[in-house]
């Protein structure tokens, strides 16, 4: 796939900005066909409309040709809205009319099993060997609404309101209904692209060319799957480059379809959960539903980057202000506390006002005095705490809640927020559609971005806030990014072997004897001094104690001795075939908090670290923070705050506090031990990893490889 930072060079840049387009296909019996020779009828299309049918005649009320290679002109895009069969025949064509670019409308391809599967691969060879790059097939097509341009076969609004946000769909009916709401809720649009079955076009491509776009501030992505994930990542690190935010709703949940069996990781571990890793660490801010996207998105091309991640309120109402109090607190949102300064001049405006809160009630008062606004606002926003004003009033939508104070309001409004330093948005209290009459108000008002109802808005503030604090953060760690580790050339299979395979990586590991016989495990119980735990040291049994292989708390010679008979006498018995290298004597370890950190490898992301709480607590709870490898001591860091039980490592009822800067560089340490590994590695286990203050220490490994044979052992 071909990225480049110049859009003018973009493989994409003819496509999506076309001044030429054939309707291949076209018929009067077609709906599509109907539907978009309207669209560009109805939204002033300047470029060329090109109808081709192979009867020729009349369509649409235009003269059709029969074919590409009759139309006398130069085509950039050309829509085949034809079967399915017919479609090697219309590439053909359009080849030799020297057309490079092509949308596929119909379906049946690789969404429709094994056959439909093996079609598209031969679409994709047919127009490939023709230099033709394709849309779809199992598309709806593309809007560029800057330019007017909407090849897209289902009736729209006409046409959609033009703006900084670019729509990303793999659903061509979901992008229409994206398409609809930002139109209802005010937000403009610079492209929407329905990318279908991806068969060369894909999401990664498309948002490269968004992100090069200079009319596109935001993306949002409405997403089944990632097909290129590498390539996904690379268009993701140049929007972050670019402070581009992306807005991502991600739909499906499925397991990982490869999952270690020897591994507790792979259970842990779904493709979702990788995904919100994903998100969390490169910057994707990831949404619940079609209204937050639309509502965050539109927000941030208004707001951008918002430097200081605290909030003023002025609200006409004192219970939408408590609204906003509650739905902050879950959002994460900070309510920042005005300054006495401030509370002293919003005092002198009104002696009711001394009392100040934030969110700060300017009461019905200012329905009376509509110039209470024009006041207020300067203070609230020169507050020194203050990053971002939110100023809540609904604005009018049709002439039955049409108010000439209201509308007084707005302008006195809209004149203070021109002259503060902040971003600024006006809320209203329930979402609702902003009409022609909005906007005109709005217009006229000069008023920056409305968004609403009160509970959506606190949610893409929140996210807003989330963002902006991890190009920070980002910015601060650029320089020290996680490098993959050097490859390491042993390949560890038991215990034994893994953690001494840590061990020479840096990591601290438990002290540990391989005892043959039960002489050596006595002299090697008598060496530690203190009680001790007996384990079967075997490179083909991962779960000891499921086959009688351990012994706790293990004290004396005579206690020692029986341990080291019954284990090798009960795991001979439960797996006879096993090879037994002896008994491995550690010393026991008691109190400390117990945790879990796994390595697997995620078909789709490639490695994956999982961080949760050990021992048997990593299946009852099932409480982990996952992230992409390589990743660095801060990182895991981040990771720990995520747990829900991460208080238990900050000294819970009087327990010693774990030092979470030694923890987090060993975290790290186990990942890049993991990575140097390589690829044959489908799992790497620290079970339990034990903390207590500053002693960090693996108490047990596992590792799980890949044979040749593509079995995992």
């Amino acid at each position: 796939m071909m990225m480049t930072n110049d859009p003018a060079r973009h493989a994409l840049e003819t496509f999506l900005n076309p001044r030429s387009v054939a309707l291949v296909g076209a018929t009067d019996r077609s709906g599509w066909s109907r539907s978009t020779f309207c669209n560009l009828q109805d939204w002033g299309f300047g470029g060329r409309v090109h109808l081709v049918n192979k009867k020729g005649g009349q369509v649409h009320g235009r003269i059709a040709t029969a074919s590409c290679v009759g139309v006398d002109a130069a085509i950039d895009v050309a829509l085949l809205m034809v079967p399915a069969a017919v479609i090697p025949d219309a590439l053909d064509d359009i080849a030799e009319a020297g057309i490079a670019n092509a949308i596929i409308l119909a379906s049946g391809f690789s969404e429709s099993g094994a056959q439909g599967q093996a079609r598209q691969a031969a679409l994709m060879a047919h127009a490939k060997a023709r230099k033709i790059r394709l849309l779809g097939p199992n598309t709806l097509g593309f809007l560029n609404v800057r330019k007017r341009a909407p090849v897209w076969t289902s009736r729209l609004p006409a046409p959609l309101l033009p703006g900084h946000v670019g729509i990303i769909s793999q659903s061509g009916a979901m992008g229409g209904y994206i398409g609809k709401l930002a139109h209802q809720q005010g937000v403009g649009l610079s492209y929407l692209v329905a990318t279908g079955n991806e068969c060369d076009v894909d999401v990664a491509l498309v948002l490269d060319y968004l992100v090069s776009d200079p009319h596109t501030k935001v993306v949002a992505m409405f997403i089944e799957t990632i097909r290129d994930t590498a390539a996904f990542l690379a268009a993701v690190e140049r929007a972050r480059d670019a402070g581009k935010p992306l807005v991502i709703l991600k739909v499906g949940t499925s397991e990982l379809a490869v999952k270690a069996a020897q591994a507790h990781t792979g259970a842990l571990i779904g493709d979702d959960k990788v995904f919100d890793s994903v998100c969390r660490d490169r910057g994707l801010i990831r949404v619940p539903s079609l209204e937050d996207m639309v509502i965050t998105a539109g927000m941030l091309a208004s707001t951008g980057r918002i430097k200081n991640q605290r909030l003023g309120v002025i609200s006409i109402s004192g219970g939408a202000g408590e609204i906003v109090a509650d739905r902050a607190a879950l959002e994460e949102v900070e309510i920042v506390t005005f300054s006495a300064e401030t509370c002293a001049r919003l005092g002198e405006i009104r002696p009711e006002f001394s009392a100040c809160h934030n969110p700060f009630d300017i009461t019905g008062a200012a329905i009376l005095e509509p110039e209470l606004f024009a006041h207020t606002i300067p203070i609230v926003a020169a507050d020194p705490g203050v990053g971002m004003l939110a100023v809540v009033l609904d604005v009018p939508t049709t002439t039955d809640d049409y108010n000439p104070i209201v509308v007084k309001a707005l302008e006195h409004i809209g004149n203070a927020l021109r002259a503060t330093e902040v971003p600024a948005l006006v809320v209203n209290m329930i979402t609702k559609p902003v009409t022609p009459m909005t906007r005109e108000i709005a217009a006229k008002a000069e008023l920056p971005f409305i968004i609403g109802g009160l509970n959506q808005t606190l949610f893409a503030i929140g996210r807003a806030f989330w963002w902006s604090s991890w190009i920070e953060r980002h910015e601060r760690q650029a320089a020290t990014d996680a490098a993959g580790p050097a490859a390491a050339s042993v390949r560890p299979h038991s215990e034994r072997e893994a953690l001494a395979y840590l061990d020479s990586q840096g990591v601290s590991v438990i002290p540990s004897f391989l005892a043959e016989s039960q002489d050596a495990a006595v002299r090697a119980a008598a060496q530690i001094n203190c009680a001790v735990a007996l384990k079967i040291a075997s490179p083909d049994i991962a779960h000891k104690s499921d086959v009688g292989g351990v012994r706790l708390n293990v004290s004396g010679a005579a206690a020692v001795a029986d341990g080291f008979r019954r284990i090798m006498a009960d795991v001979g018995n439960a797996v006879p075939a096993a090879r037994l290298d002896g008994v491995l004597v550690s010393p026991m370890r008691s109190g400390g908090i117990e945790l879990f950190v796994g390595v697997t490898r995620d078909p789709q992301w490639g490695p994956v670290i999982a961080v949760g709480l050990g021992g048997i607590w990593v299946e009852a709870l099932k409480d982990s923070s996952l992230r992409l490898l390589p990743i660095t001591p801060e990182v895991a860091l981040d990771m720990l705050k995520e747990l829900r039980g991460a208080k238990l490592l900050q000294g819970y009822r009087g327990a010693r506090p774990a030092d979470l800067v030694a923890l987090g560089r060993t975290i790290a340490g186990i990942a890049n031990a993991a990575l140097a590994l390589g690829p044959e590695l489908l799992a790497f286990e620290v079970n339990p990893l034990r903390v207590e203050g500053d002693c960090v220490e693996a108490l047990d490994a596992l590792a799980v490889w890949r044979d040749t044979a593509g079995q995992e052992h």
